[in-house]
């Protein structure tokens, strides 16, 4: 049986943030196998969440990592600012270390494998309520390794401008390419331009990563 924190006997309240509809279903019906939780909205991206979590207010957020618009890394950011009780627990299909990184480092409660089954699930959402840390065991392993103190390069070592490292330290923060072309006066696609140049310097496939490698460089805070 799963033992949760409840609050006068009530279930706890869930939000479930994904694009893919049919992932959205499955889990609204398998949680709803259990009454010790209770699912108070679905949202199909990191905006719409946000909005809903506010709306809502639930104790606990499902949320989806690759997302369109504003992925669940970036979305957890924000939802952590705005909601600093509520718990996240991230579901990807991926095992990625640095999105994994990324993701806890994004105040994230626990990191569950999609399609995972309902009790190793209940038993992420059972430790996130109760406020601790969960991490599926398929990627402990790789996380621990990655975590692994190394010795951090110079600031005088960034290959980065100026410019792009403004830029980067707003892609940590969780802004997106238009929001960061407002706070630093630039274009949309003078942005793009400069994340490009960012990823091709750091020699990363997209933005999380070059953010992880920022953050572990410690280039940003």
């Amino acid at each position: 049986s799963f033992i949760l924190p409840l609050a006068n006997d009530m279930p706890l309240t869930i939000l479930i943030v994904e694009d893919d509809p049919m992932m959205r279903l499955g889990l609204t019906h398998s949680l709803a196998q259990t009454s010790i939780v209770e699912v108070v909205g679905e949202a199909g991206d990191g905006y719409q969440g946000i909005a809903m979590a506010q709306k809502y207010k639930p104790a606990l957020v499902l949320m989806d990592v690759g997302m369109p618009r504003l992925d669940g890394v970036a979305a957890t950011q924000r939802l952590k600012q705005l909601l600093p009780t509520v718990r996240v627990v991230m579901l990807t299909s991926h095992t990625d270390q640095t999105e994994v990184v990324a993701a806890l480092s994004s105040g994230a409660d626990a990191y569950c494998i999609k399609g995972t089954n309902l009790e190793t699930l209940m038993q992420a959402i059972t430790i996130a309520a109760a406020g601790g840390i969960y991490l599926d065991p398929q990627i402990a392993q790789q996380v621990i390794t990655c975590l692994t103190p190394q010795t951090p390069k110079s600031v005088s070592n960034n290959p980065l401008s100026e410019r792009e490292l403004e830029v980067l330290k707003l892609i940590v923060e969780g802004y997106s390419n238009p929001e960061i072309g407002e706070r630093l006066f630039l274009s949309t696609n003078t942005v793009k331009t400069y994340v490009k140049g960012i990823m091709n310097k750091l020699v990363v496939n997209d933005r999380v990563q070059a953010a992880v490698f920022a953050l572990r460089q410690g280039w940003v805070d």
